[in-house]
């Protein structure tokens, strides 16, 4: 494993559900894997995070030590807290160092083929035990449960960004999971201090299946110039009491990200309200992707 920090032994909860979840993997470079890492280290959980470069993995244990740093110093965590938390997450490159996790949960790309080919090679170096759980927004599930040997031991686990900030998480039934993985994610999600709601294995599942549709007719609503992208922020921000805009909050998301599960979510149901407004795609096509390129809707200088 590459820059391992010195464990600091911690109490790690103890499961009463049928699979014992001490050791969770974490596999995804981006904003959502470090932040699901900090939810489970916090927790009392080991963490692996496994990114495919070293200094991503860096980036990554940098970001999660500078976010429990903040904590400490509003006075939201003690010293000896929060130094316990970074010690408990450690990176690799290596999917192989995954092999003692009870549970791998994955946050790459929101890509199926991408995400299949990681669930395949997951089956290989993960114990018989381990379960495995995707956090994609959108993607059907079952399909990358097919991908392995363990149809059973893989469902959904939806964290919402940013994790360790949003409460919900939704928690993702294919129609090949066995109950008792079900029951342990459960527990595990409720160790972790989230609040779950279940859901079966469709398209955007409860909340971006009736968000999306909102916020690509925002973005209808703009390209047919009714209003300028403020006003559309301000009057679902000031009259609908919402603490972000429409158009902000795809900027915050990611319009590229925001296309694809449009895209999904057309596929599946076949709805005009799902299918991406050209503007949107035509932002995509120019690399303005909100706020992690720069520009979108909104402008995010230096």
């Amino acid at each position: 494993m590459e820059n391992k920090r010195d464990h600091v032994n911690g109490d790690v909860p103890s499961s009463t559900t049928p699979h014992s979840i001490q050791r969770v993997g974490v596999v995804g470079s981006g904003i959502m894997g470090s932040g699901i890492a900090e939810v489970v280290a916090k927790a009392g959980f080991e963490v692996v995070l496994r990114s495919r470069k070293p200094e991503s993995g860096a980036a990554m244990l940098d970001a999660l030590g500078a976010s429990i740093a903040r904590q400490v110093s509003k006075g939201r965590l003690e010293q000896d807290a929060g130094d316990a938390i970074v010690d408990r997450v450690t990176s690799c490159t290596d999917i192989k160092d995954l092999a003692a996790c009870d549970l791998v949960i994955e946050s790459v790309v929101e890509n199926l083929d991408v995400k299949k080919e990681l669930f395949n090679e997951l089956d290989v170096h993960l114990p018989p035990h381990a379960l495995i759980v995707t956090n994609t927004s959108t993607l059907p599930v079952v399909e990358m449960a097919m991908a392995t040997n363990r149809p059973g031991k893989v469902c959904g686990l939806h964290f919402f960004n940013p994790a360790p900030v949003m409460e919900l998480v939704e928690i993702i039934e294919p129609l090949t999971v066995d109950p008792s993985t079900i029951e342990a994610i459960a527990a595990f999600t409720e160790s972790c201090g989230k609040r779950s709601v279940m859901v079966q294995d469709r398209a955007g599942f409860i909340v971006n299946a009736l968000l999306f549709p909102y916020l690509n007719n925002a973005v209808r609503m703009l390209e047919r110039g009714i209003a300028s992208a403020e006003d559309i922020d301000i009057a679902l921000q000031a009259g609908c009491n919402f603490p972000m805009g429409p158009l902000a909050l795809l900027d915050l998301v990611g319009l590229d990200t925001s296309v694809s599960i449009l895209d999904a979510l057309y596929t599946e149901f076949a709805d005009p309200n799902y299918m991406p407004v050209p503007s949107l795609r035509r932002m995509v096509a120019a690399g303005q992707l909100g706020r992690k390129s720069g520009r979108g809707f909104y402008s995010y200088g230096a």
